[in-house]
């Protein structure tokens, strides 16, 4: 099995908070670029005022459905997003494996829509597996892939 697929490997390396939540920093960024240009454009379009939508958290609801859709898809399908991706880390369930769909709507939920919430009793509640409320609900835990040390046992052949 490929070290960068975790998933049903002996050893798990669960990821830290830091990097947790830089990929979430991430991801942040890229969601919020693309929401507040979609809304934007679309008041544009639609001829409406954009400032009021925004300064009367009208974009709070529409923007956390864009992160839990965004979670829930790049997740399942993948186990990572593109934060995850950039700092090695991956979804799986607890015992390292790809976790279900509703583990991954789960853990999506707690970061989508209530994360100061779902981190603050995670760490009040948090056990060694390093998991927000929503994690443990789920069943998800967030590790860390080694990236592949070492690419000797790649083979190219030729068409």
């Amino acid at each position: 099995m490929n070290d960068s697929d975790n998933y049903g490997s002996s050893k798990i390396i669960l990821a830290k908070w830091k990097d947790r939540f830089f990929a979430w920093v991430v991801d942040f960024v890229i969601i919020s670029i693309l929401s507040t240009s979609i809304f934007f454009l679309t008041f544009l379009y639609l001829n409406h005022n954009f400032e009021d939508f925004v300064t009367n958290d009208g974009m709070y609801i529409p923007t956390s459905v864009m992160f839990f859709s965004y979670w829930i898809i790049l997740e399942y399908k993948t186990g990572q997003t593109i934060g995850k991706k950039m700092f090695n880390l991956k979804i799986t369930n607890n015992v390292g494996e790809k976790p279900s769909l509703l583990g991954v709507i789960l853990s999506s939920f707690g970061k989508s829509f209530i994360l100061p919430i779902d981190i603050i009793f995670g760490w009040i509640l948090t056990n060694e597996k390093r998991q927000r409320i929503f994690n443990k609900l789920g069943n998800t835990l967030i590790i860390k892939i080694k990236e592949s040390e070492n690419n000797s046992d790649l083979k190219y052949i030729k068409d």
